[in-house]
Formats: structure tokens, C-alpha cells, sequence
């Protein structure tokens, strides 16, 4: 389970109750494909952030019961609107997607932590609290540690990519992050994996943990398949994180990823310890 690019959403999983996996579905194809049009192809800003606008249509008409005037996208949104409908689902985690993927289109930049956090609440806490409202499990408390563990799944998935991201000019390391530590754009061009940047790292891989095992209890408090889905999900980026320490720090040469081996441990781990994180 590399954490990247909704490979962290439980589609069609054999844990998943059958009920529930063509609205997991649905979820997953509306957020895969606006992020396509966000990242994927070399469409111009304004096409980009033009069709966006198309989805943010689509999604209100769908919502209402109308019909979906862009043929082109009628037949994900007409799926999306039964879920919607189905399972009483609030539109506000997918308007929050939207206004993340929209974000994404221009900026490439941040200067710190909250600012980071914001975009994380809008890029993937949403995918945990729209889980929690198909399993009529959405508590205060419960969507409050969906979304740390989000927010660390996401953070997880920028470190590991780090590398990846440049190539696209975008550094998701808060910037007050890297002045405090002495690393500069210079030394990620350059894949300098010095000191400097194993603190850095170290100190960020701390930051992604802390709030994974903050959200993780959840895991626990959930029963069933859905309980079974987060353990292994919080156990995967746990594991990532591992993996970034043992290679040193060094993502730009060694991008980690979960072998067959590590989904054995995962499971033993899921098995056997009632404090996952």
C-alpha cells in the first residue's frame, strides 16, 4: 500500500461490506478523476481550473436530484447523486476535494505547518469522514481522528514523494520547516541527503507519527470489516514511516514502498496488538 494517490481508499476491498462498495466506488472515481484534472496531462491552468468549475456544477446539480448538463460527466455524477441520496452523504467533503485539487493547481508552496494542515483538511480529511457517514459511524470524536489520521496518511505520502513532487516544482515541506533546519530548494534539486536534511525529516516523519497515534485508537473503537480496513491502513503508513528511517532519510534515492513481505507483518501486527500505534 504505497499512501499515495488514493491507493489509501478501500476500494472494492474484500473487507468492505458488499452494500457499502459501490458507494466506496463512486466516492473514489468522483476524487481519483477531479485529481487527475488537477495533476494529470499538460492542460493549462485556466483549462484545469475551468473544469473543476464543471465538476463543482455537476456535483450541485447531482445533489439536488437534476440533471447533470455535461454529458461527458453525467454518468460518474449520476452514480455519485445515488450514493449521495442512499446514504445521506454531506456535500461539504466533497466541496472541500474540489477546493483542494483547485488549490493544487496553483500553489506549490507552503510557509508552514497550519497552513499545510489546511490543505490536508480539505485533500484528505474528507475521504475518513465520508467512511465514518456510510458506516453511520460520524461522532465528534470519531471524525476527529479520521481526520488526523488523513492528515498523517497525507503528510506520509508527502515525504515519501518528495522527490516526485519537485519534478513537478511543488515542495509540500513548510518552509519555516526548512529554514529552521538549513535546507533550501537547492539541496532537494540536488537530492542532498546531508545532516541538515535527516533532521528535517526526522523531525517531519516524528510530526506524521504523533498524529497517527492520535487518530489511530479509532482503528480499535470501530467493529467489524471497517475496524479491520483502518488497522491495516494506519498500520501501512506506520510502516511507510518506518521504511523513510531505515533508508536513512534518503527518499530521492530509496521511495518507500510496502513489499509482500511488509502486508504479512501488517497483518501479524493487526492481529496481535491492541495499541496499533
Amino acid at each position: 500500500m504505497p499512501v499515495d494517490h488514493y491507493e489509501n481508499f478501500p476500494v472494492a476491498s474484500l473487507l468492505l461490506p458488499p452494500r457499502l462498495r459501490e458507494p466506496v466506488e463512486a466516492i473514489y472515481a468522483f476524487a481519483r478523476s477531479a485529481d487527475d484534472v488537477a495533476d494529470e496531462g499538460d492542460a493549462p491552468a485556466v483549462a484545469r481550473l475551468a473544469r473543476l468549475h464543471d465538476y463543482r456544477q455537476a456535483l450541485e446539480a447531482c445533489a439536488r436530484g437534476d440533471a447533470v448538463s455535461d454529458r461527458s460527466l453525467a454518468p460518474m455524477f449520476e452514480r455519485l447523486g445515488r450514493a449521495i441520496a442512499a446514504h445521506a452523504l454531506p456535500l461539504q467533503p466533497f466541496r472541500d476535494l474540489l477546493d483542494a485539487f483547485a488549490q493544487d493547481v496553483g500553489k506549490t508552496r507552503y510557509c508552514d505547518f497550519p497552513e499545510l494542515h489546511d490543505y490536508c483538511r480539505r485533500s484528505a480529511d474528507p475521504v475518513g469522514r465520508l467512511m465514518l457517514h456510510l458506516y453511520a459511524a460520524a461522532t465528534p470524536d470519531k471524525l476527529r481522528r479520521a481526520d488526523a489520521i488523513c492528515t498523517s496518511l497525507q503528510l506520509i505520502n508527502f515525504w515519501q514523494d518528495v522527490a516526485i513532487d519537485w519534478q513537478k516544482r511543488r515542495i509540500y515541506l513548510p518552509q519555516d520547516d526548512m529554514a529552521r533546519f538549513g535546507v533550501t530548494e537547492d539541496d532537494i534539486e540536488a537530492g542532498r541527503c546531508d545532516e541538515r536534511w535527516r533532521a528535517l525529516m526526522a523531525f517531519e516523519v516524528q510530526r506524521a507519527r504523533a498524529m497517527m497515534a492520535d487518530g489511530a485508537p479509532l482503528a480499535l473503537a470501530l467493529p467489524g470489516r471497517i475496524g479491520w480496513e483502518l488497522r491495516l491502513i494506519v498500520l501501512g503508513g506506520l510502516r511507510i514511516l518506518e521504511r523513510i528511517e531505515a533508508a536513512g532519510y534518503d527518499v530521492f534515492r530509496h521511495r518507500p514502498r510496502l513489499a509482500r513481505r511488509d502486508w504479512l507483518l501488517l497483518a501479524w501486527r493487526a492481529l496481535n496488538h491492541r495499541n496499533i500505534a
